[in-house]
């Protein structure tokens, strides 16, 4: 046992009970896991079989395809290639796993991944939107595999512009599972080359394209005012079933990489659909309510921004305090995201008008590249194949209506299980630190109260003594008072 640590099955008790009162299933129903059982061994294979046979499938295996996620992630939606082109364009290959393919709508899997509509990470333990047979085999891009999927192809020119782009279905095979940290330190030059890459000819100069590619997309997005963030997340830190503590994890070059091969394949599909005349979901952040806020926080750190919202403006003074402060950028950062609000999904009918998303800078944006682990992408998904067949809508706009509105409040409800979770973890930490004092930021100011975040453990916690004239990026000294681990309690008191 480590020293401090705590044992994670009071937190899985905890996790499980927190989700059915957030109204998410912890447990797949018998039907789901029947329909599971009942698929064969080699299901993918048969599958992909089937698809080689269709005209309109390309066979894209010969392609060096990489997978960059977390390291322990097996349930792999997406692989990316770099291909050049002339005159300086490079076409980036996105391909998403064909979920579709072996969960048919209507099923009991699919009833179930409806209810739900997101895999829930908790720091104890992992709540997949889709069976573990599923989400970590049969549909994901494993390494060593051919697998179905669905590809976005972009153009994009020297400048950063995407000159063009198609979508398709294709075969693949996926040459190398890669995982985000060991990849940003080979890329920056701090460690040596991850021996899944050394192992396959070519990956070291694919990786470079990509990571160069990425860049140029960035830079453009930048100019249009996406928003520089840095926010940090906390990571379980768990060795023998014990968790011994709740540390930061940052953004680093290779989840940059991805995000932004993302970010384009999402503006694509939207695209893609709004130009068939396909109503769709599309994934929106609208212009921030509490911009009053954003502007004297701006002014406390000797920044200006004009009186109505302006992304171009927030983004010209989240780069200057980057380069003045890098240390204290992530909270700023965090209390940008709370200030900005929380993204939502609507249905858009072709033609409509677009709140668009404020802190991506872009009009045209959905969610289509995460279908094992997200359900709007599952239907985007269903959207484009449909929509590449030349079939009808599987879907009526009424149900896409009601459909946004429930993925949307079940998103908010699964982000506040791994809050409330990652909560009594800490709570379980810090139960022997209570009267000890910690620096935080205050990230959260209103009607439902005052909260403060702390580093180590990296949490959130309430302010219920003190809280006086706090607001949003406030700077303040804080106390312990007390926890409850079932309710994921912090307590604070404001002392300085």
């Amino acid at each position: 046992m480590s020293q401090g640590g705590v044992d994670t099955g009071t937190l899985r008790s905890i996790a499980h009970r927190v989700m059915q009162e957030r109204g998410l299933e912890p447990d797949f129903p018998a039907a789901a896991l029947a329909q599971v059982q009942a698929l064969s061994a080699n299901a993918a294979d048969l599958a992909c079989a089937e698809a080689a046979r269709q005209p309109e499938v390309r066979d894209l295996r010969a392609s060096l395809w990489c997978s960059i996620d977390n390291d322990d992630s097996r349930d792999l939606d997406q692989l990316s290639v770099a291909e050049p082109r002339a005159d300086g364009v490079v076409r980036i290959l996105v391909a998403i796993a064909d979920v579709d393919a072996l969960v048919a709508a209507g099923s009991a899997v699919d009833a179930h991944a409806s209810l739900n509509t997101t895999s829930v990470y908790t720091v104890a333990q992992i709540f997949p939107m889709l069976p573990e047979r599923l989400s970590t085999d049969l549909t994901s891009l494993a390494a060593g595999r051919d697998r179905l999927s669905i590809v976005i192809a972009m153009d994009v020119a020297l400048d950063g512009t995407i000159a063009g782009s198609e979508i398709f279905r294709a075969l693949v095979h996926n040459r190398a599972k890669l995982a985000y940290d060991s990849v940003a330190a080979w890329l920056d030059g701090t460690a040596a080359m991850p021996a899944a890459i050394a192992s396959v000819p070519g990956m070291d100069a694919q990786l470079r394209l990509q990571d160069q590619v990425a860049a140029r997309l960035r830079a453009v997005r930048h100019e249009r005012g996406a928003l520089t963030l840095e926010t940090i997340e906390a990571r379980a830190v768990i060795a023998d079933d014990m968790l011994n503590d709740l540390q930061p994890d940052s953004k680093n070059r290779a989840k940059g990489l991805i995000e932004d091969f993302m970010i384009a394949a999402n503006g694509v599909s939207a695209r893609f659909l709004d130009q068939h005349g396909v109503p769709a979901l599309r994934r929106v952040v609208r212009e921030p309510k509490r911009w009053e806020r954003i502007v004297a926080l701006a002014a406390g750190l000797g920044g200006s921004l004009p009186e109505r919202p302006d992304a171009i403006a927030l983004n010209r003074f989240l780069l200057e305090r980057r380069r003045a402060d890098p240390q204290r950028f992530p909270d700023l950062s965090l209390c940008v995201v709370k200030l900005l609000g929380a993204g939502e999904y609507v249905l858009e009918l072709p033609g409509e008008p677009s709140p668009g998303h404020f802190g991506l800078a872009v009009r045209d944006y959905t969610h289509s590249t995460a279908p094992n682990r997200r359900f709007p992408d599952l239907i985007t998904q269903r959207l484009l194949k449909a929509t590449l067949a030349h079939a009808p809508s599987p879907y009526a706009i009424e149900t896409l209506r009601a459909l946004a509105a429930h993925c949307t409040e079940q998103e908010n409800s699964a982000a506040k299980v791994e809050r409330q979770v990652a909560k009594s973890g800490a709570a379980l930490l810090l139960a022997s630190r209570i009267g000890a004092r910690f620096e935080g930021i205050v990230t959260g100011a209103g009607d439902k109260g005052t909260w403060v975040r702390i580093l180590s453990p990296a949490v959130e916690g309430r302010v219920v003594r003190g809280l006086a004239g706090l607001d949003v990026g406030d700077r303040v000294t804080v106390q312990l008072l007390s926890t409850n681990v079932q309710r994921g309690y912090i307590d604070f008191a404001a002392v300085s």
